[in-house]
């Protein structure tokens, strides 16, 4: 018996596909929209790269219009692709389910791929999924910077993804998440320095012999935080790069210089005394979270318990 499509997306006038569409190259051209890439696709399809291409371009000639333009480093879909996408995901992913592909009726629970910064998984998102854990899901959990973990988004290898800017495209949906206030801060030896400074209205020159701690070169935060708060090019280079927010924390409670943090993450420490603010803007730096999720990843419940759970916490963030 012929594998058709429901004709529910065609009898309501689509033109879309063809009047008996394949599955089997409907599922090849979801996977392909929704990874950005043949290569990518494959292994999501246990097919091998020729193969997709050669059912990409069997629907494309039934279809009578492309799918996808080719890129260096991937394919952009189409508009027909994104509508024809619109169109049979919903179906798609049902069959899906109820076939046992997405996890949703396997007989087991299908662990939850999650990924994000790692300060922020280990300071604010683990401890919110803590409740979910003791009540039986799976997690799997990746850190990172944004731009990889969406790229591995792509290729199926996770489930949701926070991060710190929205994915450009339509293929990755995403809603905000939560607003991130960012603070100077030093250890109150440099605080006082600073304070007592001739210049100290103007940071520039109060911060001039300070050393700059930072987890880049190209100081991505600190360069923003300037930029926002005191109208201004940084031009200081920084004196220590350490790989991580937390190695830059660790080094500036220690006394080694000045640095801007996640407020998240030195919040405990501003309590304390170990660190003191050195500007408190009346309109601190925020960037914006975005909790993105993989098409297709609702038909595993527990990943819709994960994201509504996310959801509910940043409210208190």
């Amino acid at each position: 018996m012929e594998n058709r499509a429901p004709d529910a997306g065609v009898a309501g006038g689509s033109r879309r596909l063809p009047a008996h569409a394949d599955l089997n190259l409907l599922r090849t051209f979801l996977a392909v929209h929704r990874s950005g890439s043949f290569t990518a696709a494959a292994p999501l399809l246990g097919l091998s790269q020729p193969t997709v291409t050669a059912q990409i371009r069997t629907l494309e000639q039934q279809t009578g219009r492309a799918l996808f333009t080719r890129l260096p480093r991937g394919v952009e879909p189409t508009p027909l692709a994104h509508e024809l996408a619109a169109e049979i995901a919903g179906p798609l992913d049902a069959l899906a389910a109820l076939e046992g592909r997405g996890g949703a009726l396997a007989g087991h629970a299908s662990p939850v791929h999650l990924a994000g910064p790692s300060e922020l998984l280990c300071v604010r998102v683990l401890p919110a999924l803590a409740p979910l854990v003791a009540d039986g899901v799976q997690l799997r959990v990746a850190q990172g910077l944004t731009e990889p973990l969406l790229g591995e988004m792509r290729a199926g290898r996770h489930d949701l993804v926070i991060a710190t800017r929205r994915p450009r495209g339509r293929t990755l949906p995403s809603v905000p998440l939560a607003d991130e206030e960012y603070a100077m801060v030093a250890a109150p030896a440099w605080a006082r320095r600073v304070a007592g400074h001739p210049e100290a209205d103007d940071p520039c020159a109060a911060l001039r012999d300070v050393p700059l701690v930072t987890y880049a070169e190209d100081l991505p935060i600190v360069r923003r935080y300037w930029r926002t708060v005191f109208g201004k090019q940084l031009t200081a280079r920084a004196a220590v790069t350490v790989p991580n927010l937390y190695a830059v924390l660790a080094a500036v409670a220690s006394g080694a210089g000045y640095s801007v943090l996640p407020r998240s993450l030195c919040e405990e420490h501003l309590g304390s005394g170990r660190l003191v603010l050195l500007w408190e803007p009346e309109e601190p730096p925020l960037n914006t979270l975005f909790l993105t999720q993989r098409p297709g990843a609702e038909t595993n419940p527990d990943v819709v318990r994960v994201r509504d759970c996310l959801r509910t916490a940043a409210r208190g963030w």
